[in-house]
Parts: C-alpha cells; structure tokens; sequence
C-alpha cells in the first residue's frame, strides 16, 4: 500500500510473512524519510488476517491512495503433479488475496474519487504459441501458475472498467521475462546481465501507481514495452538519478 503525500514522496505499508524481510523493506523506507508500517500476514490463509490489512494501514497512516499486489506463488511441474492443496495455495495468494485487498480498498478510494490499483502478474498467463510449442519451462509446466495468473489477469480488466467512472486506475504489471533482483543473482536462479534490473519494474510500478485514470487503466502491461511506449526514464530507487542502459532509448 502507497500513500501519496506529494507526487514523490510516500508512507508505506508493507505485507509479508517474513518478518525479517519487512524490516528490512521498512528500514529503507524510513531511511528516505518516510513513515512505513510492517504488516506480517500470510496471504495464502483466508483467516490469517488479511481482511484487516487496509483498516489497519490506514489507522496507523491514512487513506490508502495506492494499493499494489505484489505477493505470488509460483512454481512450474507438470499438470499432472499439482496437488489440490497446491493449487489451492496458489490460487489464494495470486487470485483470493488481490481479490479481497481489492474489495477492502476499492470504496474510499471511490468516495474519494481517485485511487491507483497494480496487480502484479506474469508473462505465464500468456497462450504459449505452437505447435509447436516452446520448450521453455513456462510453456510445458506453466499450467498451475499460469492459470491463476490469467484469472488475475481477467479479474484486473474487470475491477477496471467497473471502477473507471470513479476516477481509480486498475492495471496489471509484468515483468518483461525476469527480475535480476539481488536475492535471485546471488541465488544463481538468474544471470543480472540477461534480466533486467529491479528498477525498471519499479519505475513501471510508479507510473502506473501515478498515471491518469482516465486514459491509463485495463491495461496487462510489461514493464520495459510500457516505459518505451510512454518514454519513462528510468530511476535508482532512491530517485536521485538515473540507471545506465536502462532507458527508453536503450
């Protein structure tokens, strides 16, 4: 959850199950001057608690003007091997738990009228191509993932045009392939000289966390096509410059 004081500056909510990854998350927030607020939740469970987290980001820190659903479980095996305790995980966290922040969210950012909602999805949603098909992962074990990714993907299309007449901006955000972030280079799971780095994501994730609804929303974008269709500049996170071959032109 983002809540806007002035075009560039936040307090934020953060939600995990790590305690000690929203430490970290909120340490860097309050490093750059702002307020942030650690949520622990696990989004996969119904009754964990995830029906009080908008009531209590905005006791502690406001109305909510952005909320975004970042949380995901993933995973590739084949159709065959996903157990219906894993799917039904799955389809909690990447459907379920969007879904419910959504509803929670959605009437004070009417009765305010504005509001920006980013769902985070994936390029496993897509149809793969064939035959014949790919041969990548995605496309011959995306089936579980995948599926809870298009739901996600049709639920964000749909919360969009029903909230367009009140001012909120409703989109999806993907990745181009992967995200080089520091945690998956030192993993070794991705080379940080094929996948982009954690900052386009990011900078995509502002613009449309700052955009116009009225032109901007219904959109499954990807972040590296969206910041070269609207020529956005790419920022180190802190926002104090600029990320080396990673702008628009390049």
């Amino acid at each position: 959850f983002v809540l806007p004081q002035n075009e560039e500056e936040a307090d934020v909510a953060v939600v995990a199950r790590d305690a000690e990854g929203l430490g970290r998350t909120a340490r860097q927030v309050r490093d750059l001057g702002r307020r942030a607020l650690e949520l622990p939740c696990d989004l996969s469970d119904p009754d964990g608690g995830r029906g009080e987290l908008v009531a209590r980001a905005v006791a502690e820190l406001g109305p909510v003007d952005v909320l975004v659903n970042n949380a995901a479980a993933n995973g590739y095996r084949p159709f065959a091997e996903w157990t219906p305790a894993r799917l039904e995980l799955t389809q909690q966290v990447n459907v379920w738990a969007p879904w419910d922040l959504m509803v929670q969210a959605a009437p004070a950012m009417r009765a305010r009228g504005r509001g920006w909602i980013v769902n985070v999805t994936s390029f496993a949603a897509e149809l793969a191509p064939g035959p014949p098909f790919p041969t990548t992962l995605v496309a011959t074990q995306g089936s579980g993932y995948g599926v809870s990714k298009a739901a996600l993907n049709r639920l964000t299309v749909s919360v969009a045009a029903e909230l367009y007449e009140a001012g909120i901006a409703v989109n999806a955000l993907a990745p181009q392939s992967a995200i080089a972030t520091p945690q998956l280079v030192a993993a070794g799971e991705v080379d940080a000289d094929r996948f982009e780095p954690l900052e386009t994501m990011a900078e995509a994730a502002l613009l449309l966390s700052s955009c116009d609804p009225s032109v901007l929303t219904g959109r499954i974008a990807r972040s590296l096509e969206l910041l070269v269709e609207l020529d956005r500049a790419v920022h180190t996170l802190d926002g104090t410059g600029l990320v080396h071959g990673w702008q628009p032109e390049d």
